[in-house]
């Protein structure tokens, strides 16, 4: 069977028209004659979406009982039984009730599709995972219903639904969105011109990278290979010189001329290793370009202009940027360059930017990497072998005659020992030593420089041809592997760091420690200082030796752009490490940024914390304060007053409200005290073991009579606790249990022994609280649901179980069977066993 198609609408928020868009489509595909039928559509009572209803058939919703209320949601099976060709399901990312077929209603839409059914739907870009984040930062609301984003990827048409803030404002402002009651605080909250800006630009955002993935797509599948200019993309191609930053802003202020432009800078290395590039420069030019909205690349490319132009075509670009050469006049008899090359190549559909700059046409050098250098001890024996050896064959030779052609043959022999000795130069010194001694003893006439016989002329000038040749070919094959080799150790050494930076494994000591073994140096420090003028302070260092004060004192310093500076001591490096040294002093300076960033979004995330609990302190204590403290002052008032002639009843009522204002604040200020010794780690808690019955019963005197009832045994083993602390954590969550429990129905509080524990469960037949939120319920300024006015700050909890915590116990929250919520306070039980004549079992109502 064929899947569905899946149409939906998405919107950047409530009451921009999707709903609406969808039933006038229905509409429409109803005249063409589609069967088509509404399986879920919320029109949330406006009066406008409701009359769209009208004429469109509609499934029968299913009826579910949960908590004792009663929804509906849509009714699976009597969709797929009805078999239409379309089916309207609002509201994309919304979970289900309980009982549900499934979770989530795009699971339901999932079933629908592959049942053959074409589905149109509604989202709004907040539900959406991956922007959950995102939008919470914006609106400052976290979204509780979302959606993978790959179930909207995967819909085969995406419609943006799409109003202006100013006009959603005015709707709303109308009435056509919430009821009247509902919009003030709607438009000065949710929905305020700045975050319904940002949100439709989220969703603008997502909708044009979603039609940007066709667009590749389409061209991919066609073998589409020309440019299509549908938006402008400039590739700015990068050396690894300093004209590169010169290129990046020129490329970004061309992409700020159109709209949605882009710039994406590429480096391009060849294959055969590292090349002269500045690793330093590249990071800076990396940070540039991020900076500035755009991407890096890093290609690798022999033919640098072809990997250029496959780079820009393969990415749609539609300008690119080079610099003007560096190279002199005479260096163009090489060829014409990269710039000249890509503009001839670069065809009728990519605009080719030469910008001039500071270093044009002032050389450079060529990326030729170096192998490494010869041992020492090598390119001595190699002189030795290629000045003493020669002369120890002769004297060999003269007392042995081999003939002119075997003597030949053991001259170059040596001058091949010499080459892979010792190099080029060696070698090229025994051939001329071996030319002489073979033409004054061994070629007739002998013991002068004169060649009697052309032939030993020709013999000789292929000795000396062939010396040269092989052992140039001998130092070259010596050196590439040398080089080889040495690249490959660098290849691996930048490797293993670039790893262990991007995923964040290296700290800034663990990397300067690596910096010291890698070069053999004694220590390591990076410096840095604010201006030009202030003194060097030491941020990270490893190693032996006493601190450096200046990069100038250390045997060898690598600056990292104006303020940054890496300095080792112990001895002075080649040149050639210096290249390995730069990335690493580029990737100390990222671990550095990465340890600040960190430690800026712990301090903000301190703050933000620390304002949350002081917003919600100013929130909840604004009316659970002045609540007692109003009613304390009209009763006092209306005592004081000499115009009303009180009864005694009268007065005793009066008294009794002053009291229990009182009482009340004397219970949120306990509260706030507790919360905020708990907060301060200043809770010392005095371990002894008492009997439960000894503390559970004193902690009920703040409750209603009959509301409670408690079954402690008198059989359980001490606990060992503060019996203070106890009181206080046992006394909130009873309050908290009674506050929530329906009328009539008392709290249970039992206490059980398991093993070397103890346990006092408080059950309620209350609302009870979801999965999800039964650890939220214990942080502070928590109240679940819709918590009656002057139920508390919602501290009660979050003191009860920091005591708890204090005393060495646990306070969790479990489902009480058949509905309720059930807190267990797990305490440990004391050494010493009761010990009583008779045992018994305390129950009583409290």
């Amino acid at each position: 069977m064929a899947r569905g198609k899946l149409r939906i609408y998405l919107g950047a928020a409530p009451g921009v028209g999707k709903t609406y868009a969808m039933l006038s489509e229905a509409h429409r595909r109803v005249e063409r004659g589609t069967d088509c039928v509404v399986a879920f559509v919320e029109h949330h009572d406006r009066p406008r979406t409701e009359v769209m209803l009208h004429g469109l058939e509609q499934v029968p919703r299913k009826r579910l009982e949960y908590r004792g209320g009663i929804f509906t949601e849509m009714d699976v099976d009597a969709v797929l039984a009805r078999r239409p060709r379309v089916a309207l399901v609002d509201e994309l990312a919304h979970t289900n009730v309980p009982g549900s077929r499934h979770a989530k209603r795009w699971q339901d839409v999932e079933e629908l599709l592959g049942a053959g059914i074409d589905v149109v739907s509604t989202v709004n870009i907040q539900h959406l995972e991956s922007l959950c984040d995102v939008v919470e930062s914006i609106t400052g609301v976290r979204q509780q219903e979302t959606v993978p984003d790959e179930v909207v990827r995967r819909a085969d048409q995406i419609e943006l639904v799409d109003m202006s803030p100013q006009a959603l404002r005015r709707r709303m402002a109308h009435g056509n969105v919430y009821k009247p009651d509902k919009v003030d605080a709607a438009l000065s909250n949710y929905f305020r011109p700045g975050n319904l800006t940002a949100l439709r630009e989220l969703a603008l955002l997502w909708v044009a990278d979603r039609v940007d993935e066709y667009l590749k797509q389409y061209r991919s599948e066609h073998r589409v290979s020309r440019i299509w200019g549908s938006r402008e993309r400039i590739v700015v191609g990068l050396t690894g010189g300093p004209e590169g930053r010169t290129l990046i802003r020129r490329a970004a202020r061309l992409a700020e001329k159109g709209a949605g432009g882009e710039v994406l800078a590429v480096y391009i290395a060849r294959s055969d290793g590292l090349t002269g590039a500045s690793p330093k420069e590249l990071a800076v030019q990396r940070t540039l370009v991020e900076d500035l909205g755009g991407t890096f690349h890093h290609v690798v490319g022999d033919d640098i202009p072809a990997a250029l132009l496959d780079f820009a075509r393969g990415v749609n670009a539609t300008q690119i940027v080079l610099g003007s050469s560096r190279r002199k006049a005479w260096q163009y008899v090489f060829g014409p360059g990269v710039g000249a090359t890509v503009a001839r190549e670069s065809g009728p559909d990519l605009d080719v930017h030469i910008v001039t700059h500071d270093e044009a046409g002032k050389g450079r050098g060529l990326p030729v990497a170096r192998g490494a250098r010869l041992g020492r001890s090598r390119i001595i024996w190699g002189w030795a072998v290629g000045l003493a050896g020669p002369a120890i064959l002769a004297v060999l030779l003269n007392a042995v005659d081999l003939g002119l052609a075997n003597n030949v043959l053991l001259f170059l022999a040596l001058t091949v020992a010499a080459a892979l000795l010792g190099g080029l130069l060696p070698a090229l010194a025994s051939a001329a030593v071996g030319t002489f001694l073979l033409n004054w003893f061994f070629t007739p006439p002998v013991h002068t420089l004169t060649i009697a016989d052309p032939k030993n002329i020709v013999a000789i000038a292929i000795f000396v041809g062939v010396a040269v040749a092989v052992a140039s070919v001998v130092d070259l094959a010596a050196r590439r592997t040398h080089q080889a080799a040495r690249l490959r150790a660098e290849s691996e050494i930048l490797s293993f760091l670039a790893g262990n930076v991007l995923r964040g494994e290296t700290s800034l000591e663990a990397l300067l420690e690596r910096v010291r073994e890698t070069f053999g140096m004694e220590s390591a420090a990076l410096l840095e200082r604010e201006s030009d003028i202030d003194p060097w302070t030491c941020v990270g260092r490893v190693g032996a030796g006493g601190p450096l004060e200046r990069p100038e004192d250390a045997d060898v310093d690598m600056p990292v752009g104006d303020h940054l500076a890496l300095a080792l001591t112990g001895r002075v490096l080649p040149a050639e490490d210096r290249r390995v040294l730069a990335a690493f002093a580029a990737q100390a300076v990222v671990v550095l940024d990465r340890r600040r960033l960190q430690e800026e979004a712990e301090q903000a995330r301190a703050l933000a914390e620390g304002n949350r609990i002081r917003t919600a302190l100013l929130a909840a204590v604004s009316h659970d304060l002045r609540t007692p403290l109003a009613g304390i002052k009209a009763a006092v008032s209306s005592l004081r007053s000499d115009d009303v002639a009180w009864s005694e009843e009268d007065q005793a009522e009066l008294l009794e409200g002053i009291e229990k204002g009182a009482d009340r604040l004397d219970h949120l200020v306990g509260n706030l005290l507790d919360m905020s010794r708990l907060q301060t780690g200043t809770v010392t808690p005095i371990i002894r073991e008492i009997d439960l019955d000894e503390v559970v019963p004193m902690a009920l005197g703040g409750v209603p009579e009959d509301s409670v009832t408690l079954d402690v045994p008198e059989t359980l083993p001490m606990v060992r606790v503060d019996a203070g602390l106890l009181e206080r954590a046992v006394a909130n969550i009873v309050e908290n249990a009674v506050k929530y429990s329906p009328d009539g129905t008392p709290v249970l509080v039992a206490a059980s022994a398991i093993a070397d524990r103890v346990e006092v469960r408080v059950v309620d037949r209350g609302p009870g609280v979801p999965d999800d939120g039964k650890e939220r319920i214990f942080e502070p300024f928590q109240r679940y649901g819709d918590a009656p006015r002057g139920a508390g700050v919602g501290l009660g909890l979050a003191v009860a179980r920091g005591f708890a915590e204090a005393m060495g116990g646990t306070l969790n929250a479990e489902d009480t069977p058949g509905g309720g919520l059930t807190m267990v306070l797990t305490l440990r039980a004391g050494a010493r066993p009761r010990s009583l004549s008779v045992p018994s079992e305390r129950q009583a109502s409290w």
